[in-house]
């Protein structure tokens, strides 16, 4: 059953992840860099040393590092996929601001106390400088170890010959002692990051058995650059073989007309990883065959079942498409119906010998299902005289992102319970079905948006019109749901119900609480009203007799990467940045000593 640390740890690591780089536009990197560089340096320079060779040390730094970025982006890191030019610049940036800050302090105190105070700052600056950038290059960059060193050390160490070529020649300390600086350091910084990341590497080793440095750089590279082949590399050698149950609800025409489709796997755990975009690829890929509107709401799960790969997402897509190729039979259906509980909301229609039921917590939180209920309420379902049960998580209400989903379980199975009793004692009449899809352009994922747009199928039975919506989104804003149901019922729908996919394709994304916004959050309502309820209308209009049946099969040796598995996973980011915080003071403390201690010997 889902486990709520495993949510916990899993919201902890995309909002990490998610909130790791903010980089500026090329553009704007270029401006930072005049800014601090060839602006800052330059008058931070001319207030110790008035001249023109100060303005012309700022130049030829500004020029030095633009350059060197550009030949190192172009040639020693050619394809690396995270290092193009901007995020190089970046890098810079981000260094001169150190530098800038220690060329300041030098400038102040050899102001008050002389001492060569500036130049020696100055060496400083460019230590932390090699410091960081040798960091950031070994715990991100997929190039050879020489070629990560090379891309760290030539920018600063030609910057740094530059202000020793430009210091006023009537100063002085020994050019000797400067230029053996210059050579130790960047020895003195590779040690220091070495022990460092090995602390890191080790942590990852000893507590769960899993490579820290090479899953961060997987992660970072997925983050930066979208790039999900090596993370998924790492998680299919540490998942784990199982079967996939799948239950297919089609509906027919003289055509195909829509289809229900609920393999058990739930759609993560981030980003473009694993299953997160299985809702709107088994959506598209359905769609593109039998060209017929597909819905892919939450099944009865939670993270225990995250598929390791975009090929076992393909694998399960492939089963699906080809057993999806039969005709239909049945041609009834009963009303919709509701039941309430305490807080539960279950819903129940009939399709032929198929029980179609639904789950709500709304407006309080309703998240991640455990299987238990599931089980429950397909055995109750049968013991009713049906043959199969089709179980959703209509997953849209998001209040509190700690609830426990187990303490209304009870709630939950009563409320479906009365929902069959209730669905199975009304007769069965003759099926109608109308379906459409819409794909917003207005919402991005970032806005909470999936892929897969907004599905509408319209079911009437007798004389009542029912209207089922799924957004491809992680979970809704609580109220919202009861905003779109009333919206829709306006519109001459006896019944509606509003799911959401519980895709994770939107999760990471922004910086947020959460790492990612549910749906309506930072959408207008309004907009997303009107959006709705076209769908609806369109689904509406092409109404036409049906016939209905239900498959389930399974998926064997599908690779997924299990609870347990993907909770280290996720702890482990948070342990990491634990120790990090613990170990990068003693280490770098110590770094920093030996070089100003260098320092004295001019």
């Amino acid at each position: 059953m889902p486990n709520n640390s495993t949510n916990h740890s899993i919201d902890n690591a995309k909002k990490h992840y998610s909130s790791l780089f903010t980089l500026p536009s090329l553009k704007k990197a270029l401006i930072y860099l005049v800014a601090v560089i060839a602006i800052g340096v330059s008058l931070t320079t001319y207030a110790v040393y008035p001249g023109i060779n100060s303005i012309l040390l700022g130049i030829s730094l500004f020029i030095l590092t633009v350059a060197t970025d550009f030949i190192v982006s172009k040639t020693v890191l050619k394809n690396d996929g995270m290092f193009n030019l901007r995020r190089t610049l970046s890098m810079s940036f981000y260094c001169w601001l150190i530098w800038l800050a220690l060329l300041i302090l030098g400038a102040i105190l050899e102001s008050l106390l002389g001492l060569n105070l500036w130049i020696k700052l100055a060496m400083l600056g460019y230590a932390a400088v090699v410091t960081l950038r040798i960091m950031v290059l070994a715990s991100t960059s997929y190039h050879s170890q020489p070629r990560q060193l090379a891309s760290a050390l030539l920018q600063p160490i030609l910057c740094s010959v530059a202000i020793a070529v430009f210091w006023p020649i009537n100063t002085t300390a020994p050019t000797l002692q400067l230029t053996l600086y210059i050579l130790l350091a960047p020895v003195i910084s590779f040690a220091a990051v070495t022990v460092f990341l090995h602390t890191i590497d080790r942590l990852g080793k000893t507590t769960y058995n899993l490579p820290a440095m090479k899953l961060f750089k997987a992660f970072l590279l997925n983050w930066v650059t979208d790039a999900n082949e090596a993370l998924e590399r790492h998680l299919e050698e540490m998942g784990e073989d199982t079967t996939i149950d799948v239950s297919l609800l089609k509906f027919d025409t003289s055509k195909p007309k829509a289809a229900v489709i609920m393999p058990l796997v739930h759609p993560g755990p981030f980003k473009n990883i694993g299953s997160s975009l299985l809702p709107s690829l088994m959506k598209q890929s359905y769609e593109k065959r039998y060209n017929c509107a597909a819905f892919t709401p939450l099944g009865i799960l939670g993270h225990e079942l995250d598929l390791a790969s975009q090929a076992q997402n393909h694998k399960i897509i492939t089963e699906v498409t080809n057993r999806a190729d039969f005709r239909s039979s049945q041609s009834t259906a009963s009303p919709f119906t509701r039941a309430i509980s305490g807080c539960a909301i279950a819903g129940c229609q009939i399709f032929g010998d198929t029980a179609f039921v639904s789950f709500s917590l709304a407006p309080q939180t309703t998240e991640d299902l455990p299987q238990e209920l599931g089980c429950m309420v397909t055995e109750e379902a049968k013991r009713l005289g049906l043959k199969h049960a089709v179980l959703v998580n209509a997953h849209n209400s998001l209040d509190n992102d700690s609830a426990d989903m187990n303490e209304h379980l009870e709630e939950l199975k009563n409320a479906a319970f009365e929902a069959l009793k209730k669905a199975t004692s009304l007769p069965l009449q003759q099926l109608k079905v109308g379906s459409a899809t819409t794909y917003p352009h207005v919402y991005s994922q970032k806005q909470g948006m999936g892929t897969g747009g907004i599905t509408a199928m319209a079911v009437e039975v007798g004389s009542q019109k029912m209207i089922y919506v799924v957004i491809d989104g992680n979970n809704m804003i609580p109220g919202l749901r009861e905003k779109l149901m009333t919206s829709l019922t306006a519109l001459g729908f006896s019944e509606a119900d509003v799911f959401t996919t519980d895709t994770h394709a939107v999760s990471g994304l922004t910086t947020g609480k959460r790492g990612y916004h549910p749906v309506g959050e930072v959408m207008d309502h309004e907009v997303l009203i009107s959006l709705i309820s076209e769908v609806a209308k369109q689904a509406a209009s092409n109404v036409e007799a049906a016939t209905v049946d239900c498959i389930q099969f399974v998926v064997p040796q599908v690779r997924v990467i299990g609870e347990e598995r993907l909770t280290s996973v996720t702890v482990l980011v948070d342990k990491a940045i634990t120790q990090a915080k613990k170990t990068a003071p003693v280490i770098f403390g110590a770094e920093g000593l030996l070089l100003i201690l260098l320092l004295l010997l001019f």
